[in-house]
């Protein structure tokens, strides 16, 4: 009988390659290291890449985490495969961004720690690419996530199959992240890894309801298939469209957002002040508002929005609207569209309306 397979993506694996697959000890990370490293054969290397692994040992769980820890250096040393292995001090890091006025969540610092490692490999020469066992199940669960968050196009586009990461020109090193799992369910990793009669971990947090992600796994997206058996990959296929829509509006942003942006503000006699001053509150664009009247809402929006990413300031789809109102395109009661009219919006993103402009700016805390 053949060896069973996982038919995982090989579009953006090439020759050469120095791979690093990221292993936390569950089924997903563990089917995928065990994939590569068979498809790569242990004296032959089929896929003529060189193959490592990554684990973060995030201090959450105490000796849980640390069982953790031992699975995958026994794998990786039965495999034969190195291993770059990290300790994190996930509660201490949370207290202290919280402290310095930039809260994180044990989630987002977990996942904050692991990717500025996946990072700091990549961008050190040591490794060309990382790869993570992100699944059709943790897509569908992340864009269901993002809905119901509000997110925009971009947030639906969800994780995305590749990420590309560039380091400082000096450095001379760069690379990628890729998710090769992506189109495959927990169900045919499971499916595979007791055909091999390979065990894993099971992390006791992934039932905890207190994590929104495993109360959407557990709860809501069981219900939602009632309405859609297909529902996984349905939500997997906006991801997709999302990501297409977003790449194509980014190439007309490119080309269209020089013609729109004026930096600093207007001066007397011609031309424009722009500040230098670090942290300045003059780190400033301006908008013609006639240049904005002829196009569609759409346009707009995009506009604004990218307006404000420029100075560092990402807006919710109230601000935008706000934006639009204090620009005159949009009617909201308790906007004023007359010049003079100002807006403070979140990140500390000032909108002011003159005659003729809508001004952006960042103030100081």
């Amino acid at each position: 009988m053949p060896a069973p397979t996982l038919p995982f993506s090989r579009e953006h694996l090439r020759p050469g390659d120095r791979l690093c697959a990221a292993v936390s000890g569950g089924a997903d990370s563990v089917a995928l290291l065990v994939a590569l490293h068979a498809a790569n054969g242990a004296k032959h290397n089929a896929l003529g890449i060189g193959l490592s692994a990554v684990h973060v040992n995030h201090g959450l769980r105490g000796a849980e985490s640390d069982a953790d820890q031992a699975f995958v250096q026994e794998l990786c040393t039965r495999l034969d495969v190195p291993l770059h292995l990290h300790h994190a001090n996930i509660p201490d890091r949370v207290a202290e961004a919280r402290a310095a006025g930039t809260p994180e969540t044990v989630e987002e610092a977990a996942r904050n720690v692991r990717y500025e490692l996946f990072n700091a490999l990549i961008t050190s020469g040591q490794v060309d690419t990382v790869l993570t066992a992100h699944t059709l199940d943790d897509q569908a669960e992340t864009v269901l996530m993002k809905l119901l968050r509000g997110a925009w196009t971009e947030g639906l586009s969800a994780i995305h199959p590749l990420v590309t990461v560039s380091s400082q020109p000096a450095a001379g090193h760069s690379g990628k992240i890729v998710r090769p799992l992506l189109q495959i369910r927990r169900t045919e990793i499971v499916t595979y890894l007791e055909a091999l009669k390979q065990p894993w971990r099971e992390d006791s947090s992934n039932t905890d309801p207190a994590y929104t992600r495993n109360r959407v796994r557990h709860d809501l997206l069981p219900h939602l298939r009632q309405y859609n058996p297909s529902l996984d990959q349905t939500l997997s296929n906006l991801a997709e469209l999302a990501r297409e829509e977003e790449s194509r509006w980014q190439s007309e942003l490119n080309r269209l957002l020089p013609q729109y942006l004026l930096p600093g503000k207007p001066v007397r006699g011609g031309g424009r002040a722009v500040s230098t001053s670090p942290g300045g509150s003059n780190s400033a664009i301006a908008i013609e508002l006639e240049r904005l009247r002829p196009l569609d809402q759409a346009l707009r929006r995009r506009i604004l929005r990218a307006a404000a990413r420029q100075l560092g300031a990402r807006l919710n789809f109230d601000e935008t609207a706000r934006l639009l109102a204090l620009c005159g395109f949009l009617t909201i009661a308790t906007v004023s569209a007359k010049p003079g009219a100002t807006l403070q919006l979140s990140n500390q993103l000032l909108a002011e309306r003159s005659p003729r402009e809508l001004r952006l700016s960042r103030t100081s805390r």
